[in-house]
């Protein structure tokens, strides 16, 4: 007979839910997680992990082009749209199979199926509704909600998509053809990761941000300075501008766009694909019945996933911004230590690296200069080229800047922000130093290699100072 009580049962298997549930097994619950379509949940099927395959193959391509610049002959380059589809599923397909693997390996029950809940006695009770629609129940001493997110639509306004000619990020990830032309609505990190691919790819894009500048999460500094490299690579960019309306057609989509005049112009294009914003998955579980509070489509959860309802807690995308797989992972450890009792910190937002991932990299940490002098901070603000840097000379990538941020009175690193190539990696380093809450004495006594990208992060903290050496 199938078991149908645990100790703790996870409803959805993202990277926040099967971190969680792991965490859990290791602690000794007896742990469950509830699924409905595949293990990794969006991140790694249609999300992190995919787009990063794709934007490979595009940085690849982009550097057979260069060949010349290097001393090499590359002739007649072309590409395989269906291969590099195939490529990016292949990728996905690998490690989803590798987190099945994790749950046996851990010995967590994987329930296949569609949850919603209802109300138990220690915590709510979970009703899963299989492929075939029977239901079976399930109860647990506690309940974690990580059902994740899925890209917002506005059909009010026109933008929905149909899966054909207007696409979100899913459509996005495995075309059939490349397009000619292509509209991205929105650009923030997934907007711009997608018109980073497309145009690299060869594909004519226009990019419509409603503000007045592009990934207007960031750093202005960060921001004009991917608007310029962008603009260079061919991109065409309306920023204070609002698409009112999507028509398609066998021959594409015309986008009536507002721009920033107030003129009202019509762009054609072969497709569209809608990057303007993220909402939870709320819908379905039951939630407003047990007295789950949603705001703007997002669960209200504490810093240790708690929702105020007895037993339950959320976790990942499904809480709100950011919507960051590795903040959906780290609020799951944080919210199975905090039901064990062994009282972990509290999520600290401000400790979370954010990554997109399109050529130029940008990766960035902490207050924005804007957001830190709002908040009273007397600032030392350190900036430092790649143009200064050997490493990035030598390796044909000389454009980008990395900019530090710090509390004059205190020292306290508050912020910083980087574009260029690898910075993505390169952030991790300023993410231990925040978490360790150095100052810029221990950054500077910090020995950097040479000859390396990081060397930058090093002259960026000299900089802030006045003891920069290689600008």
């Amino acid at each position: 007979m199938a078991q149908t009580s645990f100790d703790l049962i996870v409803i959805g298997g993202g990277p926040g839910g099967y971190v969680a549930a792991i965490r859990a097994a290791q602690l000794g619950y007896k742990t469950a997680v509830v699924e409905r379509e595949h293990m990794g949940g969006i991140c790694l099927n249609w999300g992190c992990i995919p787009t990063k395959a794709l934007l490979r193959t595009a940085d690849v391509y982009e550097l057979f082009h260069r060949a010349k610049e290097f001393g090499l002959k590359a002739e007649n380059i072309g590409f395989d749209l269906d291969a590099v589809v195939k490529r990016s599923r292949k990728v996905a397909g690998r490690l989803s199979s590798g987190v099945s693997g994790l749950m046996k390996k851990n010995k967590i029950t994987v329930i296949d199926g569609e949850a919603r809940l209802e109300k138990g006695e220690s915590a709510p009770r979970v009703v899963v509704k299989d492929k075939d629609g029977g239901e079976s129940g399930y109860t647990a001493s506690h309940v974690i909600l990580a059902t994740g997110a899925r890209a917002r639509t506005a059909p009010k306004a026109g933008l929905e998509p149909d899966g054909k000619h207007i696409w979100t990020y899913r459509e996005a990830m495995v075309p059939e053809t490349m397009p000619k032309s292509l509209l991205v609505i929105g650009s923030g990190a997934i907007g711009m990761e997608f018109a980073s691919f497309y145009s690299t790819m060869g594909a004519d894009v226009t990019v419509v941000e409603m503000v007045d500048r592009i990934l207007p999460a960031e750093d202005a500094e960060i921001s004009a300075f991917a608007e310029k490299a962008f603009r260079k690579k061919g991109l065409t960019i309306h920023t204070s501008a609002g698409v009112e309306g999507l028509e398609s057609s066998a021959a594409g989509v015309a986008a009536k766009i507002k721009m920033k005049d107030g003129k009202t112009e019509t762009l054609n294009v072969d497709k569209v694909i809608l990057a303007i914003g993220i909402t939870g998955n709320v819908e379905g579980l039951g939630l407003e019945d047990l007295g789950v509070t949603i705001e703007r489509g997002h669960v209200v959860a504490d810093g240790y996933g708690a929702t105020g309802v007895k037993g339950l807690y959320a976790i990942g995308d499904l809480t709100g911004a950011p919507w960051l797989a590795h903040k959906a992972s780290h609020e799951g450890v944080i919210c199975v230590e905090a039901i064990a009792g062994l009282k972990p910190h509290p999520m600290d937002k401000s400790n979370i690296p954010g990554c997109t991932y399109c050529h130029p990299q940008i990766a960035s940490i902490g207050l924005t200069e804007a957001k830190a002098k709002e908040q009273g901070h007397e600032l030392k603000v350190g900036r430092f080229p790649f143009v200064g840097n050997g490493k990035a000379i030598a390796l044909g990538e000389d454009q980008g800047l990395v900019k530090t941020i710090f509390d004059a009175k205190t020292g306290e690193l508050l912020g910083a922000h980087m574009i260029g190539a690898e910075v993505t990696e390169l952030i991790q380093g300023y993410a231990v130093g925040k978490t360790l809450e150095t100052t810029e004495a221990e950054l500077m006594h910090t020995i950097f290699p040479h000859p390396t990208l990081s060397e930058m992060m090093h002259e960026s903290v000299l900089d802030a100072y006045g003891r920069v050496i290689h600008s």
